[in-house]
């Protein structure tokens, strides 16, 4: 009797990884030509996964957030996993921009995936569960299908793999 090969479909981020490329940025505004003395700054707050820029202009925020994405790219973050809410005006003529850091897979969109992976009309299974998707097979080929075709889909929040049995 064959068991069930399974593995789980989540969207998790790195908080320590996305410090990291904070720190890198805040250190870079002190330290680049152009945004030295613009007056712009950055500011994470771990406990609600939100990062929030402060600058002067729109150009100077869309600046920051630019050299903040570059950092998360290089420390293996996607740079999907940072929602940005539009510019609002701030306290003393100055821009302000809050980005959310999106953990997890909401339940609309864990139904999309669930049902596209149906519609695929592979011999698996898939069943949404909390903020994951387990996806179960008797065959390993048909998982790394799957797999495949996740890669190549964007739903809008980063995907990862985990729990591969």
């Amino acid at each position: 009797m064959a068991k069930d090969s399974s593995f789980d479909i989540v969207s998790q981020v790195d908080m320590q990884e996305v410090d990291n490329a904070y720190q890198q940025t805040a250190r870079e505004l002190t330290q680049r030509y152009d945004l030295k003395n613009s007056g712009a700054t950055i500011d994470l707050a771990k406990s609600e996964g939100t990062i929030t820029v402060v600058a002067p202009a729109d150009f100077v925020a869309r600046q920051v957030i630019d050299v903040l994405g570059g950092r998360l790219v290089k420390r293996g973050i996607d740079l999907k996993a940072v929602q940005w809410d539009a510019p609002q005006a701030a306290s003393g003529g100055s821009v302000r921009v809050v980005g959310r850091i999106v953990t997890g897979i909401d339940k609309e969109t864990a139904k999309r995936i669930a049902k596209d992976i149906r519609d695929a009309k592979l011999k698996c299974k898939a069943a949404v569960e909390d903020d994951k998707v387990r996806v179960s097979s008797p065959s390993k080929d048909v998982l790394q299908q799957v797999i495949g075709m996740m890669r190549d889909a964007d739903y809008g929040v980063p995907l990862q793999f985990t729990n591969y049995r």
